[in-house]
């Protein structure tokens, strides 16, 4: 039984064109799918129609070309200073003196 293809005729996808074929098409990867467009440059942000759905490829008529969504700038959050620990406590949280600290002498 052969894979059937990840898209389907007639129906429209959005991605980008990742480079231009020996044929001047745009080639498009639709769920990892290769779509040949026409019209198209590399790096264009493209809604396409699939026209024709083989086994191993697609073509594709554009749609139109589309502004690449914005990605939002990381912005790290503030580093904050530790809480202070009641010196009381904080001999309690030390594992110095344990049975486990092999080959310290004290």
């Amino acid at each position: 039984m052969k894979d059937k293809p990840p898209i389907n005729e007639g129906e429209v996808y959005v991605g980008s064109v990742e480079s231009v074929g020996g044929k001047g098409d745009g080639v498009i990867r639709i769920k990892g799918f290769v779509v040949f467009v026409p019209g198209v440059a590399k790096g264009d942000y493209v809604k396409i129609k699939a026209t024709k759905v083989l086994p191993k490829v697609a073509f594709g008529v554009l749609v139109e070309k589309l502004e690449r969504p914005k990605r939002e700038a990381y912005s790290p959050r503030p580093l904050v200073e530790p809480k202070k620990i009641d010196p009381a406590i904080e001999k309690l949280l030390t594992t110095s003196g344990d049975s486990e600290d092999f080959g310290e002498e004290e």
